[in-house]
C-alpha cells in the first residue's frame, strides 16, 4: 500500500472543500471496498478524508411518504429497519444477500454504490485492463469470462457491476443526492447513476471530481409483492452470476431488474410490461442486443429461468 495523508471533517460542505485542495484524495467510510483496492496498488489516493462525522447515519420519512436514507447508513441497519422491510421488502433482500454480516456492520449506503467491478482481470495487476489502466486493453475478452457482461458491454470492457443494493434500488426507481464542491446539490435517479463503459471504463458513475453522495431517497411504496432471487455459485459470500429484484402486484404486473450481467444494474420498462405474458417474453426483450462470450452464454437461460422462479413464487 502506498503512503497518504488522512484527515476527519465535519460537514459534507468540508468534505467537498478538502476534495478539491488534495489532488488524489479519496472520501473513505466503510472502507469495505477502497482498503483492498488501496492493499493492490490498484487505488492509491495520495489523502483520505473520512467522511464518518458528518451525521449522515438516519433514515427519515419525506413528505411525499417515501425514505431518504443518509449515505452512512450501514447495509445492517438499512436491512433491519421496520419501514424498510415492511414496505421495501426487496431492499432488505437484495442487502442481506450480500457480503457476511461483518461487512454488512461496516458498509455504507453511499460506499455500497460506488464499489468498483470484482473482474478478475481488474484485480490481476500483472493483466492489461482498461478500467485499471485505459488503453491497455481488456484481457477479460479472450480470458475467462463466466462471471462477466452480456449487456451494456463495449469492445473496451465487459465487467459487470457487482453490488446487490443497487439493483433493488434500481427496481424502486430511487435517486441519490450529492454535495457538490460549487456549495450545489444535485439530485441523479438511479438509473442514471453508474455509466456504461462505452471507451472510458475507467469511469463507473457519473459522480464528478470532490462531489459526496449525501442520501438516497426512496419514492413512496410501491406495494406488491417483492421478491430478490441471487444465483450464485456458492450459497453465501459470493457475487452473483445473475440476480433478479422484482416487485409484482396482484394484477400480474409490476417490475424487474437484473445484476450480474452488466456495468449496472439492468432494467428496461419496456421488460416490465412483459411481466403478465411470463418469464420468456421478459428476458426477450431484457437481453435484447445482448453481447456474450462462450464462457458466459449460459446467462442468457439462467436470466429467463430466474425470473420464471420469482414469477412462479408471486403466482404461489
Amino acid at each position: 500500500m502506498k503512503s497518504f495523508t488522512y484527515e476527519r471533517v465535519k460537514s459534507p460542505e468540508e468534505a467537498v472543500k478538502a476534495a478539491m485542495a488534495r489532488k488524489g484524495a479519496k472520501f473513505i467510510a466503510g472502507g469495505t471496498n477502497l482498503i483492498d483496492l488501496m492493499k493492490l496498488e490498484i487505488e492509491t489516493p495520495t489523502h483520505l478524508i473520512d467522511v464518518n462525522g458528518l451525521g449522515l447515519d438516519d433514515i427519515r420519512e419525506t413528505e411525499e411518504g417515501g425514505l431518504r436514507i443518509g449515505a452512512l447508513v450501514s447495509n445492517t441497519d438499512l436491512a433491519s429497519d421496520r419501514r424498510v422491510r415492511r414496505d421495501y421488502g426487496v431492499l432488505t433482500r437484495a442487502i442481506v444477500a450480500g457480503a457476511s454480516g461483518q461487512l454488512r456492520n461496516k458498509a455504507s449506503t453511499g460506499g455500497n454504490l460506488l464499489q468498483r467491478t470484482r473482474c478478475p482481470y481488474f484485480y490481476d495487476t500483472n493483466m492489461p485492463c482498461n478500467k485499471r489502466q485505459p488503453g491497455e486493453g481488456c484481457s477479460a475478452k479472450e480470458g475467462y469470462s463466466r462471471q462477466l457482461g452480456i449487456m451494456g458491454v463495449s469492445d473496451a470492457c465487459i465487467a459487470t457491476y457487482p453490488g446487490d443494493m443497487a439493483v433493488a434500488l434500481r427496481v424502486l426507481d430511487a435517486t441519490v443526492e450529492t454535495a457538490r464542491p460549487d456549495g450545489t446539490e444535485r439530485t441523479i435517479p438511479i438509473a442514471d447513476f453508474h455509466r456504461l463503459p462505452g471507451d472510458s471504463p475507467d469511469k463507473d458513475n457519473v459522480l464528478d471530481k470532490g462531489e459526496l453522495i449525501t442520501a438516497v431517497t426512496l419514492p413512496k411504496p410501491l406495494g406488491g409483492r417483492h421478491f430478490y432471487h441471487k444465483v450464485r455459485d456458492r450459497r453465501s459470500y459470493a457475487f452473483a452470476l445473475v440476480s433478479v429484484a422484482a416487485v409484482v402486484q396482484p394484477d400480474g404486473t409490476g417490475r424487474v431488474a437484473v445484476g450480474g450481467i452488466a456495468p449496472k444494474p439492468w432494467r428496461d420498462e419496456a421488460a416490465d410490461a412483459q411481466l403478465p405474458n411470463g418469464a420468456s417474453a421478459v428476458a426477450r426483450v431484457l437481453t435484447k442486443g445482448a453481447r456474450t462470450t462462450e464462457h458466459n452464454r449460459f446467462k442468457l437461460a439462467l436470466i429467463e429461468r430466474t425470473i420464471a422462479a420469482v414469477l412462479q413464487q408471486a403466482r404461489g
